[in-house]
């Protein structure tokens, strides 16, 4: 049984950081693709970050510049740091894998960012 576990989210001021985590556990072979994903309340889930096995990474254009998204394999755990903090970042964010060869998502962190 594979798991994904979140971690790090919380209450800070708006212009304060914040990091992720999200260590998988469980029978891994292998670690694909690993990502973040938030949902604002009355929106829609939306990507937020992504980062392939060989490091390339992708963003929303509204994190980009202020949001770092990076793994470390030998723990298994994918990172999403956050600077700059804005109160439109207030949502659940979750975190997802491709082990495996299937798709794993974490049940979610709630980060919340006061003005």
């Amino acid at each position: 049984q594979v798991q994904l576990v979140e971690s790090g989210g919380g209450l800070v001021q708006a212009g304060g950081s914040l990091r992720l985590s999200c260590a998988a556990s469980g029978r891994i072979l292998t670690i694909a693709g690993m990502g973040w994903y938030r949902q604002a309340p009355g929106k829609q889930r939306e990507l937020v970050a992504t980062i392939s096995a060989g490091d390339n990474t992708n963003y929303a254009d509204s994190v980009k510049g202020r949001f770092t998204i990076s793994r470390d394999n030998h723990k298994n755990t994918v990172y999403l740091q956050m600077n700059s903090l804005k109160s439109e970042d207030t949502a659940v964010y979750y975190c997802n894998a491709n082990i495996n060869a299937q798709i794993f998502g974490g049940q979610g962190i709630q980060v919340t960012v006061s003005s």
